[in-house]
């Protein structure tokens, strides 16, 4: 069984990415995705990081949730 806590904390370790609350905000700051765009296809993305969202969103994983929260703070009105 899988214990790895899931938040957007962990979704940033997964991508490999910074997960400090700071870098957290500031890369939401600082990225943004057109509505009609899929969070996959944002152009940030390195491959192996579009992968494991699609895989995260199609397998309906642990990661959807935390997947779907940095979609919509992503898409800045």
């Amino acid at each position: 069984m899988d214990t790895t806590p899931v938040d957007l904390s962990h979704l940033f370790e997964q991508l490999g990415l910074d997960s400090s609350d700071e870098a957290i905000a500031q890369f939401i700051a600082t990225h943004d995705i057109d509505h009609h765009i899929h969070l996959s296809q944002a152009p940030f993305w390195t491959p192996a990081q579009k992968s494991f969202i699609i895989e995260g969103l199609e397998a309906d994983a642990q990661w959807t949730e935390p997947i779907e929260q940095l979609d919509t703070q992503l898409r800045k009105l």
